[in-house]
């Protein structure tokens, strides 16, 4: 096994920033006003370590997906997601502490992991992590593809939980929910315009 540094570092810096503006760093943002974050860290952290693993190993596969299957799938996901948040911050009559917050570790990680695994199918950083193998090599990219994804997860999970200790739940749930249901529209909409 042969480490590069410069495409540790070439990895991590094309990945960190594809992945800031991405779709994945929103939904681990609302996860994490939400849920535990290490929790949810430790789901999106597991799943894109999967995603990584898969990239290096056998970028092909992705190839073997249909595009809008998976994309279906997504969008239902984060559907989902916006139905459970603006479902439970809807009411205006309720207490702050009479909404359910998910804590346990396995219904967490669990979902997290799922959210993230799904939606990340043939994403860009998939893609990109899968082009970086073949040319600098697996190692190298696989650790610095799997530090930048679990890096945006971290800085989304520390925004959500920043903006949870200083808005009131409800609206963060309201954003979170709207968020959701922005990023499962877009995702639709990828499927008839890609």
């Amino acid at each position: 096994m042969h480490l590069d540094p410069l495409a540790i570092l070439t990895a991590f810096g094309l990945i960190f920033l594809a992945e800031l503006p991405d779709k994945t760093m929103f939904a681990s943002l609302a996860m994490g006003t939400r849920m535990r974050p290490l929790y949810v860290w430790f789901g999106t952290s597991s799943a894109f370590i999967v995603h990584v693993a898969i990239a290096v190993g056998a970028g092909s596969l992705i190839g073997l997906l249909p595009d809008w299957i998976v994309k279906l799938v997504s969008a239902s996901l984060f559907a989902f997601g916006a139905f459970m948040l603006l479902r439970n911050g809807g009411g205006d009559g309720e207490e702050e502490g009479g909404t359910k917050t998910v804590t346990g570790f396995w219904p967490v990680y669990s979902t997290a992991f799922m959210a993230v695994f799904i939606s990340e199918w043939g994403d860009l950083t998939q893609i990109t992590t899968a082009n970086l193998a073949a040319s600098n090599g697996t190692w190298s990219t696989a650790i610095g593809s799997a530090a930048a994804l679990m890096s945006v997860s971290a800085l989304a999970l520390l925004a959500g939980r920043f903006i949870a200790k200083r808005v009131p739940l409800k609206t963060v749930q309201r954003i979170g929910g709207l968020c959701m249901l922005g990023l499962a529209i877009w995702t639709l909409v990828e499927i008839f315009t890609g």
